[in-house]
């Protein structure tokens, strides 16, 4: 399915090379020209308006995913909880951000803070798992998510450490920032775009909050049947590693269609490696094997 998929991506003119780090890149400057894409979006009937919010703005996310993960909401620092899969692969997402990031404000990746001066938001933040390590490598981070329980959480278990106590956690979206003019650095959502109603424009709001030549980095999983044998099979009914339905295949994206939707928001994918997971080690590791869960980072127009 890897080899397969590599070779769709070579005939679409993708270059695919290997960085010092050793997990293979996507440079999608030359990736899809105009051209329909079908599955990126749904109809409006399942927006909502964010609860005791006087606002106009509707949201990209669904109603019953926003219900799902309150539900689990009080578990999200349980390392061996509903959000273990998470926990465990925060070390390999960071490792991703952290090399991304670093090479595009050109920062250094040894130092202890290598994101001081760095304006990051992070979008559909949950408890904070990744907001409070990016707080702690220096950042001004910015924790949005639409569950209320979420970023109730996510303020107790940042103030119990200086630290972290500086991040700014809203509840609320990212369409809403995008009306407040707020402006960022980098724009990260992890594991977020496969629960919206409408990945389209969710991604033009995502670009919105960023400065031009800022970056943008997602994660998702691919819609592939090996994705669904195991992010899905496997790791819901099997291994009980994830609440059974926590994910719904048909909305997984390829990485095709994610590039061609970030490409059409202004923002030009230039790297993608995937994450694999050891069944020996129990970690997970970058890859250049994208047929499950893959993380691309982008820059916007205008730099």
């Amino acid at each position: 399915m890897a080899l397969k998929l590599l070779s769709k991506l070579r005939n679409q003119n993708l270059q695919i090379t290997r960085n010092r780090n050793h997990h293979r890149l996507v440079d999608a400057a030359r990736f899809f020209s105009e051209q329909p894409v079908s599955n990126l979006s749904t109809p409006d009937d399942s927006k909502f308006i964010i609860k005791n919010k006087q606002q106009t703005t509707t949201s990209s996310l669904k109603q019953h995913e926003l219900a799902k993960f309150a539900a689990i909401s009080d578990t999200w620092w349980d390392s061996e909880g509903p959000f273990k899969p998470l926990h465990n692969m925060n070390p390999t997402r960071l490792a991703f951000i952290r090399s991304t990031l670093c090479r595009h404000f050109s920062k250094d990746p040894n130092c202890a803070r290598p994101f001081e001066g760095l304006k990051i938001v992070d979008v559909g933040c949950g408890g904070g798992i990744l907001s409070e390590p990016l707080a702690r490598m220096g950042a001004t981070v910015t924790g949005v998510d639409a569950v209320e329980k979420n970023i109730n959480v996510a303020r107790l278990h940042a103030d119990l450490d200086p630290e972290t106590s500086t991040i700014e956690y809203c509840c609320t979206t990212a369409e809403k920032l995008v009306e407040e003019q707020r402006k960022f650095d980098a724009v990260i959502a992890l594991e977020v775009i496969e629960h919206v109603a409408a990945p389209a424009e969710f991604c033009k709001s995502l670009a919105a909050l960023a400065y031009p030549g800022g970056a943008t980095v997602i994660s998702t999983i691919n819609r592939s049947m090996r994705a669904y044998a195991t992010a899905i099979v496997a790791a819901e009914y099997l291994l009980n590693w994830l609440p059974k339905g926590t994910h719904q295949w048909s909305s997984f994206l390829t990485p095709e269609e994610l590039v061609l939707i970030l490409q059409r928001a202004s923002i030009n994918v230039k790297e993608m490696a995937g994450f694999v997971y050891s069944p020996l080690t129990g970690r997970w590791s970058l890859s250049d094997d994208i047929s499950v869960n893959f993380i691309a980072y982008g820059t916007k127009d205008g730099q």
